[in-house]
């Protein structure tokens, strides 16, 4: 396995990337200048919480205007984003880069820069 700029696992980092959101993602994304998959994941960890930020917001306005679906879809956008989160923790201690549609190809195209 191998280390990262901060002296943790690479698998550790990758989780830690995610545990937090995209607090921790920032920090890992600025601190580790070398390991590809600690900087993926940092990066989708970052823009997963941004995508999950602006869903909740239409959300919000369609609950507004509705009456009603946001009270469905909240609930349901919660515990799929839970879900997702749980298994991008998973995948990447296990060593694993798990490439979310559309979030993950944004996240490769910039680390990749």
């Amino acid at each position: 396995m191998a280390k990262t700029s901060s002296g943790l696992d690479e698998n550790v980092a990758g989780l830690l990337s995610y545990i937090a959101g995209w607090i921790t993602g920032l920090i890992f994304f600025l601190i580790e200048k070398e390991n590809k998959l600690v900087r993926f994941a940092a990066m989708q960890s970052i823009i997963l919480n941004v995508a999950l930020f602006v869903t909740y917001f239409i959300i919000g306005i369609l609950g507004a205007v509705t009456f009603g679906i946001g009270a469905i879809l909240s609930p349901l956008v919660g515990l799929g984003f839970v879900v997702i989160w749980i298994m991008l923790m998973v995948k990447a201690y296990q060593n694993e880069e798990w490439e979310l549609p559309v979030i993950g190809k944004i996240a490769r195209d910039v680390i990749n820069k």
